[in-house]
């Protein structure tokens, strides 16, 4: 009989005692069946599951006893034919999925979850954790974001799709940092709060960069006592105790958030000879005194300082600059290269201007002569004050 043969057959079969009963009769995978039944349904029945198991045995197929549901074991088939290039069990994996892979609690959409994030952020700036600078920056990136991604949930974004966003319209290395360290910062909020798994930005690129900056930009002693005697003249010299704390100085320059914009006339005590930079005033939220010189002190006894009005100042500043060719941060620059030229203590002038002693080394040493800088720091106004203060003479020991 051949191996292959898997015909099946009911017969009518009448036994010894008189009963009848049905037959059926066959070959699979070389082996003989026979077996009788009471009726010829049951037989019937019986050589369907045959035929059906020995179609499996063709295929590869096996019938086996199990608890999975039709779905399931297609599914369970479906995984071991992925699998079939790897090393790794089926269940090394799924332990491995098991350990590492949280569901989210609960769906955010990004929309929601970016004015969440906000909201905390701006609670950060009210306990001046920081500044309005870096709010402003957090907020313009994410608006961004949301153009960009107008729908959608939180748990959208995969590493590719943030790769191509932080690359957008080429922006240099340091840039690409600047956003990708927003965007870090914000999936690290969206992951305490279980809206997403993981964050998808860490395994996007970020730049190594070799600063190779030079020496600071600054203007010279001429060209500063032009621009003061100018300022004199201008505007009924309201903008002089801006310009004068400025250079003079070194305060931090910005009109809408830097150091400049949040000093108050009792930060500046004349009678003691400093100005006090309070940590919510510093850049650096550290706490600093800076010496008031003596030309310093006669600019602000002649013109009294008042806390600024951000966009008169932004606005005539901005005038001002086109015309002496100045940079945002020129006057500060001028000052600490002044202060060491003068000086020559580049620790004191890492104090003064609240920096480090090695940015003071790398970026204002040896710019400024001591005869430039004493012509710098003789700088006078023309007006004087209607009634001085008494103000000792203020000098730093070299």
């Amino acid at each position: 009989m051949s191996t292959n043969k898997k015909t099946f057959v009911i017969t009518r079969f009448k036994n010894a005692s008189g009963t009848v009963s049905w037959r059926l009769a066959g070959w699979i995978a070389g082996a003989r069946i026979r077996k009788n039944f009471k009726s010829r349904e049951e037989a019937a029945a019986e050589m369907a599951a045959r035929e059906i198991g020995a179609l499996q045995l063709t295929a590869g197929l096996r019938s086996q006893a199990t608890y999975l549901n039709d779905a399931q074991l297609r599914e369970a088939e479906d995984a071991f034919r992925r699998l079939e290039s790897h090393r790794r069990s089926l269940l090394f994996y799924l332990d491995y999925a098991l350990t590492n892979y949280r569901e989210p609690e609960r769906e955010k959409t990004l929309s929601a979850t970016v004015s969440e994030y906000v909201a905390v952020k701006q609670k950060e700036l009210e306990s001046r954790l920081i500044s309005k600078c870096q709010l402003r920056s957090i907020s313009d990136e994410l608006k961004v974001l949301q153009k960009n991604f107008p729908s959608g949930l939180i748990t959208q974004f995969t590493p590719v799709m943030l790769t191509s966003y932080l690359g957008r319209g080429h922006p240099s290395l340091k840039t690409h940092n600047n956003r990708r360290g927003i965007l870090s910062t914000f999936f690290k909020f969206a992951a305490r709060n279980d809206w997403v798994v993981t964050n998808p930005v860490e395994k996007t690129p970020h730049y190594r960069i070799n600063h190779r900056r030079g020496s600071a930009v600054t203007i010279t002693a001429e060209i500063s006592r032009n621009l003061m005697a100018y300022l004199e003249n201008y505007e009924n010299g309201n903008v002089v105790p801006y310009f004068s704390l400025c250079l003079f100085a070194g305060i931090r320059p910005s009109p809408k958030d830097g150091e400049v914009a949040k000093l108050r006339s009792d930060h500046i005590r004349l009678n003691t000879g400093v100005i006090l930079i309070e940590p919510e005033v510093s850049k650096v939220r550290m706490k600093r005194l800076v010496t008031i010189q003596p030309n310093l002190a006669e600019w602000l006894q002649a013109y009294p300082f008042k806390p600024i009005n951000s966009g008169y100042i932004e606005y005539h500043r901005s005038k001002i600059s086109k015309r002496f060719n100045l940079t945002h941060d020129v006057l500060r620059h001028t000052f600490i290269s002044m202060f060491v030229g003068k000086f020559r203590s580049m620790g004191e002038a890492a104090l003064q201007a609240g920096n480090s002693e090695s940015i003071i080394r790398k970026h204002y040493l040896d710019l400024k002569s001591t005869a430039e800088a004493e012509a710098f720091f003789g700088i006078m106004p023309k007006r004087t004050a209607s009634a001085k203060l008494l103000t000792p003479a203020l000098t730093v020991a070299a």
